[in-house]
Order: C-alpha cells, then structure tokens, then sequence
C-alpha cells in the first residue's frame, strides 16, 4: 500500500519495554513496531519517499536500477546507540555485513573497532586508513594469506576458530613478538531465525565445544606457544537474534568455563567476546533488539555470574553489523512487468538473487513500497520476483502493492543494508548494483556498478 501522504514513515523508537507491557521478558525486551526505514525517510507531496532529504527516485535516475541507498546518519546514530548502551564495552562493526571505504571511515569516526573475516576485508579496512589494531580478525578456515595478513598488518586480536589454527598462526608470528588471540568456542545455546544462521550449537562447522572438553584442551594448546597471547573466549550465537536469553545463558556458561579454566589452570583472562547476532525488523511488526536492553541483561547477568564465581569481570566485547548497516539501507528497482498466472500476481524487477540471496537461502521476508508517485488505487497482493532464472528468484512474495503498478515504476525494499550486496553475485553476468550514500539533502555514490566491462576483464582464456 502507498505510505502516509503526507507524512513521515514512521520511524517507530527504538525502545525497550512501553510502559504498561507485561509477559515473558523475550515478548517484553523485543517490542515492536521497530523501525524498518532510515529516521530520515519521508513521504514527499509528490508520493515520492526520500531519505537523507533526497528523493528516491532521484537517486535512481543518477545511478539507475538496482541501487543501494545508505543513509550515513544513520549508520552513526546506530553505531552511537551501541556506544551509548555499553560506553566500557568494545564494539566492533562486523564488516561482513556491509563493508566499503566510506562504511570504514564512519566506523572509525563513530569510534567502533571492527570484525573481519577475511585478508580481503583487512586490506580493505587498512587501505581505507582503519587502525590495525582495532581490527578482530574471524572465520573457521583462515587461510594462510589471511593470517600472513593479519601478522602484516598488526591486527589486535585473532579469534582461533579450530585446534589446527593454533599451530599453523603460531608457526608464522615471528620470533620475538606475541599475537593476541581469542579462542571461539560453542557454548551450546540454540539462536537465530534459520538453522544455516545457528552457530552457537555443536554439530556445525564454528568454534570449539565446551561440552566434551574440546574448548578446554585448545586453551591448554594455546597456552603453550609461547608466541600467542590468549586474552579471552568469544562466541557466536547466530542471527537475527530477537531476544537477551540466549545471550545470557551463553554468559553463564561462559563464565563456568572461566571458572574451570582458573581452578584447573591457574589462568584468568581479561576479555570476553559475546559476538553479535542482534535482530531487526525487516517487515512490520517484526521485533528488533535494543542494545540498552541488551545492554542491562548482559552486563548484570556477566557481574552476577563473576560474583558467584569470584572472578575479574571481563571486558565485554560485541560484534553488532546488521544491526547498524540494515535498517539504515533502502534497496531501489525498476518495474519490468507485471502479469498474473495461476491466480498470482507477479511483479517482475531489475534485479533479483544476484543483488539479494537472502530469500532464496534463508525465506527471508520483505516488505516493499512503490517510490515514485502516490496512488489512490486499491492495494492487491503481489509478489515481487527479479530477473534471473530461477523460479525460486523471488525477492518479496505475498505483498500489498498499489493495484495500477506499472512498467517504470519504482519499488523501495527497506532493512536492505546488510548482507546484500555484501553477498552480492554476478548470475546471469548481471553486475553488482552500486551504492549512493545520502545526508543532508545530498547523495554521492560511494560503490559504482559492475559493468559489463568489469565481468568480461577477469576472463582470460581463449
């Protein structure tokens, strides 16, 4: 249906529990509506939406279909909310969410740390004139260029991932200098909205168990190289997280692991890493985690457990990357045709998987708005599909759009700053959208298009 005319989207607060709420404490910490759309989206008297203060349709006349809009404000008022919630806390931006030289540079100046997963996201950061030593370094299969990266560019802390990786990082520090290192482990705590996002449960490929013993014994293996310095544990529960709980039965058994630690080995360690995960709102309704809420459980909960255990209360560190870069993105595309068969009505796009996989590989559910102009015609459910070939290319099923949609229209899909074009492909050789940041009335793009040419220079043979 056409937004309010005309009034703002609404940006619904980002709040904890409303005065008057009651229930189990995920129904109370996990409100709703939470916002979909940058705070500075609006709806203009034309119908048009802007955000930023510059109008969509603009934006997709200069850089075409489809398009990334980021809203910079955005992503800093995002990144200070972590900061405000936590201000004794690391919080470091998971890149691979969204990553870019101008991503890096508003994380830097937000004061964020950052987790990347790979040399190619490293060489990015540094290039862009982010701290090394601000860096976090992940994956569960590291090759040796990325670690030979991450010795090269002084990262400050390396997360082992596997009893294989202490070894193999240990044998290329060079002699005379200690890496720091934190040990990924599985705390067994199920998390997430699809079981390809569960990592923090034994039987998939992150971390080392603590049931079983298996964290335990890698701290002992770490603890003798002599050129690795273990700091702390980290874990990963998975994604789209909507609830504190998990994250606060992964403190206890944390912290229990840190007691065992201390008792058998006489160690304690100063940082723990609580990953990210955090949840937000992709259709109406839908709930999203408050990181002041986070904050009060999780931090309560480390000091209870510490108490009890009597243990220094570690550093907290956490990993929020969707959290800040999704709500703060708005994907554009054109209107190629629409046609009902079946008893369905399809709306086809210009773009599709290649620019977004996340229904295809997860179900993921979006919302969609027509951008360009208002309309007084009814709302008739549709679903918005792209344009590879594919049947499961499907980009939004089951949405109310403006019954008079056309050829030339332009749809918005917003929370669609993280793990979009991030995960982007060159299907069907359709290249990569761009990206075009906006503040302040104006916008400037800060990732060009694929080309055409771009795909044809990486062939080679003949």
């Amino acid at each position: 249906m056409p937004l309010p005319h005309p009034a703002p989207i609404p940006p619904a607060p980002i709040t904890s529990v409303p005065p008057g709420v009651s229930g189990s404490p995920e129904a109370a910490e996990a409100v709703g509506p939470a916002p979909l759309w940058p705070a500075s989206a609006r709806t203009l008297p034309s119908g048009e939406v802007a955000v930023g203060g510059v109008p969509l349709a603009e934006l997709a006349d200069r850089f075409g279909t489809p398009a990334y809009v980021l809203d910079e404000d955005e992503v800093r008022a995002r990144a200070r909310a972590w900061r405000a919630a936590l201000p004794d806390a690391g919080i470091a931006y998971a890149g691979k969410a969204f990553l870019c030289r101008a991503m890096v540079r508003w994380i830097d100046e937000e004061g964020l740390d950052l987790d990347v997963c790979s040399a190619g996201e490293l060489d990015l950061a540094v290039h862009a004139g982010f701290p090394a030593e601000r860096v976090v370094l992940h994956g569960n299969a590291k090759s040796p260029a990325d670690l030979r990266a991450a010795l090269r560019f002084g990262v400050g802390r390396i997360a082992l991932d596997s009893t294989g990786e202490i070894a193999r990082l240990a044998a290329l520090v060079p002699a005379g200098t200690r890496q720091r290192v934190l040990l990924r482990v599985v705390p067994g705590v199920a998390a997430g909205a699809h079981a390809a996002v569960r990592t923090g449960v034994e039987g998939q490929k992150f971390g080392l168990p603590i049931a079983g013993g298996e964290a335990e014994e890698a701290v002992v293996r770490i603890l003798g190289q002599p050129r690795l310095e273990l700091v702390g544990l980290h874990c990963h529960l998975g994604s789209q997280i909507t609830s504190t709980d998990p994250y606060a039965v992964a403190v206890r058994k944390l912290v229990e692991l840190l007691a065992r630690l201390r008792d058998r080995h006489g160690v304690t360690f100063p940082e723990l890493d609580l990953g990210g995960g955090f949840g937000i709102a992709y259709r109406p309704g839908d709930p999203a985690v408050d990181p002041a809420a986070y904050a009060d459980r999780v931090t309560a909960e480390l000091a209870l457990r510490c108490a009890h255990a009597e243990l220094p209360v570690p550093r907290l560190t956490v990993e929020p990357g969707r959290w800040i870069a999704g709500p703060a993105g708005v994907a554009l595309y054109r209107v190629l045709a629409v046609k009902t068969t079946g008893g369905r009505t399809f709306v086809a796009v210009d773009g599709g998987m290649s620019d977004n996989p996340r229904p295809a590989l997860y179900g993921a559910r979006y919302t969609v708005h027509l951008a360009n102009r208002s309309s007084l015609a009814p709302a008739r459910t549709v679903t918005v599909v792209g344009r590879h070939c594919e049947a499961g290319d499907v980009l939004a099923e089951d949405v109310p759009l403006p019954g008079d949609l056309r050829p030339g229209d332009l749809l918005a899909v917003p929370a669609a700053g993280a793990y979009h074009l991030s995960m982007a492909s060159a299907y069907n050789h359709v290249g990569r959208p761009p990206v075009a940041a906006v503040s302040g009335g104006r916008g400037r793009l800060v990732v060009r298009r694929e080309t055409l040419e771009d795909l044809r220079s990486r062939d080679v043979g003949v």
